[in-house]
């Protein structure tokens, strides 16, 4: 098989590096979806074929390497999963977790914290393959570092890009030193050509303007510049309210305050995945009983009794407070970067509108949220109509994508378990 057929141009040019150059750690970085992971597995493989002839030469019975990413879920889903789908490989897994491929003793750590790393303590390591590896703490990833103390050993790495300051990019990406031997190679979504030009069109519009965009297409290590939502259109995302659908399903994002405003924004959406933001209220200075319990009752009645309000989680005893009155309040998903990439992914899609005149707090905030360029997240100002939104939106979706993860990791392990005859 030609490789021209298994291999795009930017993997033939990693592959030819692996092969002839000199390295210690050996860095694909950049763009979603652009053939990283890819190379970097076919790599995995050779690293544990060339490992095994080393021990071999070493009398080594049990030659040890280490798989890393930032959980257990990412490793089946980006590396071993793939193996399975793409390379027609079926590593299994033994007693102690670990897998044996081509006789090497393959270790899985997880990255997200330095406890995930416990398990390659006190472990000598003929190298690494360290997926995600901008997720990984420093310290887990210092930790597999020090482990790969073997004659030889190195470690590959795959990562999408973050905040231009972090340690990955100053400490390694941007390492020139010779004696450190890094060797590094930027992916951008258009290396990849074997995905349909229709694929990549549809991702680069409707990925968000801005940091976003620059990361997930571009594949640089930007912060965020200017205003969060640059899509953003109050001339094309402005409607009456005699012109909303029918048939909309209702919900409301909080987001609590006292001495800065509380905000409750009432978002309605339709099956079509279109987003109306159709009542807010907007206030300091009031408790939550019974000042605000009264405003979330008046938009139950309006808008439906069962209507959910996705809240703040920090000040769970609102929560409650909002459960012992009837009112439907769950907890919001509260992780910023990505939240805020979901409602932003929205607005670039224009499936984002206003109803004039009923929230112009949110109008007035939305065009002064803007992005901490020392933090590469949004500024702590001008933002209290934008998390309760966020929270709304961004909560059901994330929901819906662990729902179905879920059902992938069942689907995998009811498979995996039939496998061994158990089922």
């Amino acid at each position: 098989m030609k490789v021209n057929k298994v291999l795009t141009a930017k993997q033939q040019w990693v592959l030819w590096s692996y092969e002839h150059s000199d390295w210690k750690y050996l860095i694909n970085y950049g763009a979603v979806r652009s053939g990283k992971t890819f190379i970097d597995n076919i790599l995995f493989l050779a690293e544990l074929q060339r490992i095994a002839i080393e021990a071999k030469k070493n009398n080594d019975k049990r030659p040890m390497y280490i798989l890393a990413g930032y959980s257990s879920n990412s490793i089946q889903n980006n590396v071993i999963g793939e193996l399975r789908n793409s390379l027609g490989l079926d590593p299994k897994i033994d007693r102690h977790g670990h897998y044996h491929i081509f006789g090497v003793d393959v270790v899985p750590t997880y990255t997200g914290n330095i406890r995930g790393a416990s398990a390659i303590r006190g472990m000598t390591s003929y190298g690494a393959y360290i997926n995600e590896a901008s997720l990984a703490t420093q310290e887990a990833f210092q930790e597999i570092v020090q482990r790969c103390s073997k004659p030889g050993a190195r470690i590959i790495c795959d990562t999408n890009p973050d905040n231009p300051q972090h340690w990955l990019k100053t400490d390694y990406i941007d390492n020139h030193d010779p004696e450190a031997k890094v060797k590094t190679f930027h992916f951008i979504l258009d290396d990849n050509t074997f995905l349909p030009e229709e694929y990549r069109s549809s991702l680069k519009a409707m990925t968000p303007s801005g940091m976003y965009y620059d990361r997930a297409v571009l594949g640089l290590w930007v912060t965020g510049e200017g205003a969060v939502y640059k899509d953003f259109d109050e001339r094309t995302m402005t409607i009456d309210r005699k012109d909303l659908p029918d048939n909309l399903t209702y919900s409301a994002g909080v987001d609590w305050g006292f001495d800065h405003p509380t905000a409750i924004e009432v978002i309605g959406h339709d099956s079509a995945g279109n987003y109306y933001l159709v009542d807010e209220a907007y206030g300091q200075f009031e408790q939550v009983d019974p000042h605000w319990i009264d405003v979330a009752n008046r938009f139950r009645h309006k808008y439906g009794l069962n209507m959910t309000f996705w809240a703040d989680t920090a000040r769970t005893e609102h929560i409650q407070n909002f459960k012992g009155h009837h009112i439907n309040a769950k907890y919001g998903y509260k992780n910023v970067l990505d939240g805020v990439e979901k409602v932003a992914s929205i607005i670039k899609q224009h499936r984002f509108f206003v109803v004039k005149d009923a929230a112009p707090n949110f109008i007035n905030e939305i065009y002064q949220y803007v992005w901490d360029e020392k933090t590469g997240a949004p500024k702590k100002e001008h933002d209290h109509a934008q998390d309760a939104v966020r929270y709304c939106i961004a909560t059901p979706l994330w929901l819906a994508e662990q729902n179905k993860r879920r059902d992938t990791d069942r689907t995998r392990s009811t498979n995996y378990l039939n496998d061994l005859g158990l089922i």
